[in-house]
């Protein structure tokens, strides 16, 4: 059964944005919106500041999301990041190369401020890049301990009101659900014997729970999406999102897919490729960690198909998805594409896309929109897994495990949502 918003608070106060890792996808997502409040450049891309929605039945006229529900204004975020390397904001994106120097320059003082606290290690789980400002090897509980420390910190000394926390680290080595993730007395009786299926990702997960901090898995790793801490995103009236953003290769399979099946085009075979040069792609060239990043991709497919209702269009299908760590490219992440068609008598057809993007210039303005909308749904009095966010993940975190892939589908989830939010009809009700 669908939860009933009630009727949002006002987003009267600072928020507090905490983001574990600082790679190009923060960094990008933290200057591009110190450069949104100064005027140096648009929020494109993030449907919160551009997007329409439309009115309510009395006046169906489109308005603008923000003038529709209460969004946090850009210009009360404050930031706060961990990270296992000690640079500043401003370093780790001068490092990252994706954001032009000249605006960064122009950004410096304020990205220089945001200093990363020291990140959670494991080994176990992320095998390429050496960590030099990570706290001591030491207990699951003393690590949940110093992320509270962090946090309440971040709250005095920056006047934080209310805080969402976002997953964007490295991709950790793959964990599949075992029985300790099921069930959060299990978890935590595994937290305290400092079992090592316990990731970072879902340490940082848990602490923020605990103190009713809405968290989202921006990655593909399990955090936040384990049965225990969906169990107490629940209990304690939390709202929870994830995982794995999606940007690219995915965004357009979700396009294109849908579109296919709605001709009742058949489809042999669909062959993906990717090259990327960032520290995303140097931790997925970690066999491990890549496996976690093939799960996240493959969902998408099957789940808009639905093979099983249309066996002889879909039922065959030979789905692979190949990640190359390229260095020369950096974060301007490059993805092929060769879908085998199957039209009238079953003759064969083909599709080729090379789609030349910018990884984390297309993940940004998601960042922001769902940082803005998991603290709006905190404020309305969501909890658990929030399905209306399905728009913006490759893997979308569900509460009754059916998920939806199909992007047209998925954002008519989100405007039926906003309505709700809102007080108004949902588009998808009018005329029942």
């Amino acid at each position: 059964m669908r939860q009933k918003p009630s009727p949002p608070a006002a987003a009267a106060g600072r928020l507090g944005v905490v983001v574990v890792g600082a790679g190009s996808l923060s960094t990008s997502f933290i200057a591009g919106v110190l450069a949104v409040r100064r005027g140096l450049g648009k929020a494109i891309g993030a449907l919160t500041q551009l997007g329409l929605l439309a009115g309510p039945p009395e006046c169906p006229s489109p308005v603008p999301v923000g003038q529709a529900v209460p969004l946090s204004s850009l210009n009360d975020l404050a930031f706060g990041v961990w990270d296992i390397l000690p640079d500043s904001v401003y370093r780790a994106a001068v490092k990252a190369r994706v954001l032009d120097r000249e605006l960064l320059d122009e950004l410096r003082d304020e990205l220089d401020a945001i200093r990363p606290w020291k990140g959670i290690f494991d080994p176990r789980y992320v095998h390429r890049i050496q960590a030099t400002h990570c706290r001591p090897r030491q207990g699951h509980r003393a690590n949940v301990a110093e992320i509270d420390r962090d946090l309440g910190f971040f709250r005095e000394s920056a006047g934080i009101e209310r805080m969402v926390l976002l997953n964007a680290a490295s991709t950790e080595a793959y964990q599949g659900i075992e029985e300790i993730h099921s069930d959060l007395k299990l978890f935590e009786r595994a937290l305290g014997a400092d079992d090592e299926r316990i990731s970072p990702a879902m340490l940082y997960s848990y602490a923020a729970l605990r103190q009713r901090i809405p968290v989202v898995n921006l990655t593909p790793s399990h955090a936040v999406d384990i049965p225990a801490l969906l169990q107490l995103s629940e209990e304690m009236k939390v709202p929870v999102a994830g995982r794995d953003l999606k940007t690219g290769q995915t965004l357009l399979k979700t396009i294109l897919a849908p579109g296919l099946k709605a001709r009742v085009l058949g489809i042999a075979g669909w062959y993906s490729t990717n090259i990327l040069g960032n520290r995303d792609g140097e931790v997925l060239d970690d066999p491990q960690c890549l496996k976690s990043k093939e799960e996240s991709k493959l969902a998408a497919l099957k789940g808009i198909l639905e093979p099983d209702l249309f066996p002889e269009l879909y039922g065959d299908l030979v789905h692979r998805v190949r990640i190359d760590y390229y260095p020369p490219r950096g974060d301007n992440k490059e993805s092929w594409d060769n879908i085998d068609i199957v039209g009238w008598l079953g003759y064969p057809m083909q599709i080729k896309i090379d789609f030349l993007c910018r990884d984390s210039i297309l993940a940004a303005p998601l960042a922001l929109d769902l940082t803005l909308l998991a603290d709006l749904a905190a404020r309305s009095g969501l909890r658990g897994a929030q399905d209306w966010l399905s728009l913006y993940f490759k893997n979308p975190t569900v509460k009754n495990g059916r998920q939806v892939h199909d992007l047209l589908a998925q954002r008519q989830m989100w405007e039926d949502e906003l309505h709700r939010i809102a007080g108004w009809k949902p588009n998808g009700a009018r005329g029942a």
